[in-house]
């Protein structure tokens, strides 16, 4: 069975995505199961290569290639989206213009997926005060990809070895949170989350609900009623659907050792609900996922890093391990 191509985009070129990238071309267990294509600028990697001791890129294809050959890449490359001064920028310091340019690979890593030349995408951070000063308002990837692929429904979920967690509300205040919670969007994270874990790990998943407020809401004590009114009938509709399925939990205990063991995959009320607990167990190794989308999306699970970019800081790890998820995802 061939290979499945991977597109890899760059992140914002300011952050530590370059040498996390570079670091991925060179790894020989990300090559042997698949074929990474970086989606970034040859010449801002040449340079960070030279700036990091990395080695540099092998093989560079310019787009007029990728649209004639794109079939027959068979190693790890360079997709060469020229378009960005790799000498006139400051590594580590975010700007629009990065911002712009990182956008700009995310754009032709989904044209490349809808258009079937790649098999999966997995993408390196982007910083969203850069992104923002660009003009480009999404709060993240998670939004890129399901408004561009038209993505009926969607959700973000982290895969590690510790655990699973799927979020309902992604980036957004917690004033936020509360309002756009609703019963349905609930069951949509759940059914998601149950049909794809079960592929992953080929047995039903046991799913985890956790409540909003402390204590799950203490029978009412606690909040107004979300537990009552929002989750606990999405978590009875997904029972109904013959899901494996229990909570809400309190957020409290519910990441605890013993928990874990029990649970396949935890659905999360709000960002740093999953978060948190998840970096602290699986910082570097965790992978970020759409689901919901036509191809499969996976990411770092950190974020641009500007503080050690391009200082030969980085670890490549959560790329490796992303890339390794989107080439199982594929096949």
């Amino acid at each position: 069975m061939p290979k499945p191509l991977i597109a890899v985009t760059m992140g914002d070129p300011a952050g530590v995505g370059p040498e996390v990238c570079l670091q991925l071309l060179a790894n020989e267990e990300v090559c042997a199961i698949a074929t990474p294509v970086i989606f970034g600028d040859a010449r801002l990697l040449a340079r960070c290569a030279r700036q990091t001791n990395l080695p540099a890129p092998r093989r560079i294809i310019s787009e007029i290639e990728w649209a004639e050959k794109c079939d027959s890449i068979d190693g790890p490359a360079v997709l060469d989206l020229f378009g960005f001064d790799a000498e006139d920028f400051m590594p580590g310091i975010v700007s629009a213009k990065t911002g712009a340019a990182g956008y700009r690979y995310v754009e032709k890593s989904i044209q490349a997926a809808l258009a079937k030349q790649v098999a999966a995408v997995a993408t390196a951070p982007l910083n969203k005060e850069a992104l923002h000063a660009a003009g480009i308002t999404y709060p993240g990837h998670t939004e890129m990809f399901a408004e561009k692929m038209a993505a009926e429904r969607s959700c973000m979920t982290f895969f590690s070895a510790e655990m699973i967690c799927s979020l309902v509300t992604v980036h957004i205040g917690y004033q936020d949170v509360v309002p756009a919670l609703t019963t349905a969007r609930v069951l949509d994270v759940i059914e998601l989350t149950a049909d794809s874990v079960q592929r992953a790990l080929g047995k039903k998943p046991r799913i985890a609900v956790l409540g909003l407020n402390p204590h799950a809401g203490e029978r009412g004590l606690f909040g107004r009623g979300e537990e009552e009114n929002i989750i606990i009938p999405a978590i009875e509709a997904a029972r109904a659907k013959g899901i494996t399925i229990e909570g809400p939990l309190p957020p409290d205990t519910a990441f605890i050792a013993a928990k874990r063991r029990s649970v396949d995959a935890y659905i999360c009320m709000y960002h740093d609900q999953a978060l948190i607990p998840l970096k602290a167990l699986a910082f570097d190794t965790a992978v970020n996922t759409t689901l919901g989308l036509p191809v499969p999306r996976t990411s770092v699970d950190h974020g641009t890093a500007c503080d050690i970019a391009w200082q030969g800081k980085a670890s490549g790890s959560s790329l490796v391990e992303a890339v390794k998820l989107a080439a199982k995802m594929a096949a």
